[in-house]
């Protein structure tokens, strides 16, 4: 076991003026319960951890906390026997960076039943992938369990620039897909092709004030969404006959505004897609899968580095809509 610690992490603090994110030395208080101590290398900057410092986000149940809520690195102490010193590890979801300290430290102590041990990805890699990249994975192998093959036609993904929009396209490209991305930055056609999209197009519907049709033109095989709102409504409207839409995200609204036709008289399915209380069996056969068979090609290009420190002005970022792919902290030698 290792004994009393201090090391550096970014804690963030709520205030009469709001929430600040300071560099703060801290002690074990800051581990928290756990059988797994893990030295990070690394961690992601994630919609989530931008709600985190965000005066009113809803996501941190209570101040101080250091957000982060993913993380890789290498284990230096286990009362778990599953792991052992040295292994490179992954860790992400269930209440890291929400009600227990996660990633933006030194050091993290976290529970074994949320650790992934990494086979075929490197710390950094996984940490390109982070939630964002997982929930894009787990979005693309529900619609291939449904039996989706690349003969079927093309596969929509909405918010395509975006840490689960840039990853989709990555992976169902890598699989022979044919991809259509979506998206509100007319600058982002480079990245998108170099991702592997086919076709890039606007932000849909086109017309974000018309009514959407109960059933539209027939175009997508499926769809992976991260949208939400009209634009979901819209993608129900028009995707194939017995086709299926993974969605994810909520940033366009939690209304839906649709009717039942497209589930019942062309047979779409709607497939809710949750990376944070996802079990940790099926968790871990995922992350072995994207370190082979869905492993992501162009992280490079995905990947944006900053150190830790510069946390809360890419958050900052983030929330404001100003943000594309995924960002990686540098966490170890970055303090």
């Amino acid at each position: 076991m290792l004994g009393a610690m201090q090391f550096q992490a970014m804690v963030a603090h709520e205030t009469d003026s709001g929430v600040a994110l300071v560099r703060e030395e801290v002690g074990d208080e800051y581990l928290g319960p756990g059988d797994v101590t893990i030295k990070v290398h690394f961690s992601g900057a994630n919609y989530k951890d931008g709600l985190a410092v965000t005066p009113g986000g809803g996501v941190v149940r209570d101040y101080p906390i250091i957000p982060g809520i993913d993380l890789t690195g290498e284990v230096v102490d286990s009362t778990d026997p599953q792991f052992a010193p040295g292994d490179a590890v992954v860790a992400h979801g269930y209440e890291i960076g929400v009600s227990h300290h996660g990633g933006y430290a030194e050091y993290a102590r976290v529970p074994a039943e949320w650790v992934v041990k990494l086979d075929g990805l490197g710390t950094r890699e996984a940490a390109a992938i982070g939630t964002a990249g997982f929930t894009a994975a787990l979005s693309v192998a529900a619609l291939l369990d449904r039996g989706l093959s690349p003969a079927d036609g093309p596969v929509l993904v909405t918010g395509a620039t975006g840490g689960v929009g840039t990853v989709a396209v990555d992976i169902l490209a890598g699989l022979g897909f044919q991809v259509v991305a979506s998206t509100g930055k007319s600058d982002a056609g480079e990245l998108l092709s170099t991702l592997g999209a086919t076709s890039v197009i606007g932000r849909l519907p086109e017309d974000p004030e018309a009514k959407i049709r109960p059933l539209g033109k027939a175009q997508w095989a499926a769809a992976v969404d991260s949208v939400g709102g009209k634009s979901l409504a819209y993608i129900l409207s028009t995707v194939k006959y017995g086709g299926a839409v993974a969605v994810s995200g909520l940033t366009g609204g939690t209304g839906v505004p649709t009717t039942v036709m497209p589930f019942i008289l062309r047979g779409v399915a709607l497939l809710g897609i949750d990376s944070v209380s996802y079990p940790i069996a099926d968790r871990r056969a995922l992350w072995a899968r994207l370190g082979s068979d869905l492993k992501p090609h162009h992280l490079s290009a995905i990947e944006h580095y900053a150190p830790v420190t510069e946390a809360e002005k890419v958050l900052r970022d983030i929330h404001a809509g100003g943000h594309s792919g995924r960002t990686v902290f540098g966490v170890a030698g970055e303090f």
